[in-house]
């Protein structure tokens, strides 16, 4: 038993190696690794993608063709935290390009369904601040938002 970590199983219909080329051309610190295969007398046609090893800004996963079984719920999201404005514009708008769906506070589904939260990297600190005044604000704020507008929530912040 390997004691690196862990690895992220992502269950596709078709498109698990589509969907791990999306996610490495958009995290830096990411690759493409091993490609397994379905055989002959498997679930899926043989030569199909079985699975994909991918590593997205330095997390593993493995995408898998399971079939139309299952589907990606919002009760499962990544979180990116976000530096900048710059960062939260470049993620989302590449997460809801070519049939991605913005949501609310923050967060969106990609084209595959799967759900993703872009976040201001300071915003659990400014919704847990000691001055409860202050949380509200930028929780009101950011509840009326769907991509975050880290202007916004810092001029709620600042109570102007």
């Amino acid at each position: 038993m390997t004691t690196d970590g862990f690895t992220t199983c992502l269950w596709f219909d078709g498109q698990a190696e589509e969907a791990a080329h999306l996610y490495v051309s958009i995290f830096k610190n990411s690759s493409i690794g091993e490609i397994a295969r379905y055989p002959e007398g498997a679930l899926q046609p043989a030569g199909s993608v079985m699975t994909v090893e991918f590593t997205a800004n330095g997390h593993k996963f493995l995408a898998l063709n399971g079939g139309p079984q299952f589907t990606f719920t919002e009760a499962v999201s990544f979180m990116i935290f976000c530096a900048d404005q710059e960062e939260i514009d470049y993620y989302w708008t590449k997460f809801t390009e070519n049939g991605g769906e913005p949501g609310p506070c923050g967060w969106l589904k990609d084209k595959y369904g799967l759900s993703w939260q872009v976040v201001p990297d300071r915003l659990q600190e400014m919704i847990t601040d000691p001055d409860p005044a202050k949380a509200a604000r930028v929780t009101t704020a950011f509840m009326a938002m769907s991509k975050f507008d880290i202007a916004t929530l810092d001029k709620a912040y600042a109570g102007e």
